[in-house]
């Protein structure tokens, strides 16, 4: 039995490929080596993988995840894989090669992740040709859901969104500014925190034109912050992955075509296309 797992930061999407083929989905939290040790993963796992998984009978994991940005990352995944499915071979990489694989396949071309966090490449068909750093999501992570929040919160704390729009974020929400400081600076996992309030975005309908131009205006410091540094990036088309960029595909296509790239696949989640790429893999090698 082969697992396969694209892992953001706030969800993991799992495909269980059984030896006659049957796939089965289940989700977990997100594990960002950033914010999560070791321990925290292998204790999330043991309580939230479902119960009918044989761990001993898994014997290869293909795990891609948000943050995985060196050896070290990875290697703290890797343990606590290896922990639960000690009879597996583990292999660990960055989400983005996941998003590579899913949206281009063997083919060359321009991959971004839009969800809690922002990344974006060059893909050769084979592996990452070249990436900018996001810079994560206190330096940068333009376009995310993390990026859309904080400008979300920083207008409620200074009083810049329109009155119906504040109004109807204090009755979703009920946050004192001194609650929204406390979570963004002295507790955990600040980037999921700040990446709730895209929900917010999305759902509003008071002000839409407000909300559009937060979208509207993080999705252009994407573009102008990341994606033009690429050369000849107008030649590519653009293709991305991530609930953010699913949900806010029309503002996004409006971005791309001001900048001068053509639209190619938007998707939700790579885990189908994925799995897929493991499918064909493992044929090939027949």
């Amino acid at each position: 039995m082969i697992l396969i797992a694209d892992g953001g930061s706030t969800k993991t999407n799992w495909c269980l490929l059984n030896d006659n083929g049957q796939k089965d989905y289940f989700n977990t939290e997100g594990y960002n080596p950033f914010f999560v040790s070791t321990e925290y993963i292998i204790d999330s796992l043991r309580k939230n993988l479902p119960q009918d998984i044989e761990s001993s009978k898994v014997t290869e994991v293909n795990f891609y995840g948000a943050g995985v940005h060196n050896e070290e990352k990875a290697h703290i995944i890797e343990k606590a894989l290896k922990v639960i499915f000690p009879a597996s071979k583990v292999f660990v990489s960055h989400d983005l090669l996941a998003a590579a694989r899913a949206l281009l396949g063997k083919e060359k071309g321009f991959a971004a992740i839009l969800g809690t966090g922002t990344n974006t490449c060059v893909y050769d068909g084979e592996d990452i040709a070249h990436n900018i750093d996001s810079a994560s999501y206190i330096l940068g992570d333009e376009g995310s859901g993390c990026y859309i929040g904080k400008k979300l919160l920083t207008d409620y704390l200074r009083g810049y969104m329109p009155e119906p729009v504040r109004q109807n974020f204090w009755e979703t929400y009920k946050l004192t500014p001194d609650e929204v400081n406390d979570r963004v600076y002295t507790q955990p996992l600040a980037n999921r925190f700040c990446a709730s309030f895209s929900k917010f975005a999305y759902d509003n309908n008071v002000h839409i034109e407000y909300t559009r131009n937060v979208v509207k205006s993080s999705f252009e410091d994407f573009f102008r912050n990341l994606v033009s540094h690429y050369p000849n990036y107008q030649s590519y088309t653009f293709n991305c992955i991530g609930s953010v960029g699913y949900n806010f595909r029309n503002i996004l296509q409006e971005v791309a075509e001001e900048y001068g790239m053509q639209i190619g696949k938007i998707m939700r989640s790579p885990i189908d296309d994925l799995v897929q790429f493991h499918v064909d893999e493992a044929l090939a090698k027949q």
